[in-house]
């Protein structure tokens, strides 16, 4: 059977957005923060996510960010669950 061609998940244009980060970084001339008033960039992951960031400013095909909420709603379902089996133990 051939193979399903993949989605891609981030346009072209938006890896190129992230490669100028990345260059930025390694000069040692990329900063973080609002116009770029907060401290240099550390580390790759955090030149990764400005570069992504500013690839969704213009509009390009990047991924949503992964919501907070999720990882709260498991834990709120993995506690509801423990009670319910609780309650049922007593009757």
């Amino acid at each position: 059977m051939a193979r399903k061609a993949k989605k891609r998940r981030y346009s072209r244009s938006s890896g190129s957005d992230v490669e100028k980060e990345m260059r930025r970084y390694k000069k040692g001339t990329a900063k973080s923060g609002r116009g770029g008033r907060g401290g240099r960039v550390k580390s790759r992951k955090q030149a990764i996510a400005i570069g992504l960031s500013k690839a969704r400013k213009k509009g390009k095909k990047v991924p949503k960010k992964a919501s907070k909420r999720k990882s709260t709603r498991k834990a709120s379902r993995k506690t509801s669950k423990k009670s319910s089996k609780r309650k049922s133990a007593k009757r």
